[in-house]
């Protein structure tokens, strides 16, 4: 079994048990070897409330590190806090809670964002 059948498995199994909502979206994560992405989704209308990523303009660093990937926290923790959404719940999307997943949701933290 291939490293990514391993993560879309792991993927399946995180998603039967978490589900967002307008009040209190999933916050689905995607890495790629350059990018990291973020969207906050409301899993009832099937809608993206707010997204953001590397290859936003309002993120300096271009390139995939654990700085640039809390800039992108940090980032979508602002548009959570000016859509005025308090909670949440976090989806690693498969992939180990370790660097530049945890500092993406260290990010958000800082924001005032719980999950």
């Amino acid at each position: 079994m291939k490293v990514k059948d391993k993560r879309q498995h792991r993927k399946i199994r995180i998603r039967k048990k978490i589900n967002g909502t307008a009040s209190v979206p999933r916050l689905a994560v995607f890495k790629s070897n350059n990018n990291i992405y973020v969207q906050a989704i409301d899993d009832l209308n099937q809608v993206t409330i707010a997204s953001a990523s590397t290859l936003s303009q309002e993120v300096k660093s271009k390139n995939l590190s654990v700085d640039s990937s809390k800039e992108v926290g940090e980032l979508m923790g602002k548009k959570l806090n000016d859509l005025k959404i308090s909670k949440a719940v976090f989806d690693r999307g498969g992939y180990i809670y370790h660097g530049n997943v945890k500092s993406l949701a260290d990010g958000i933290r800082e924001k005032g964002i719980e999950f």
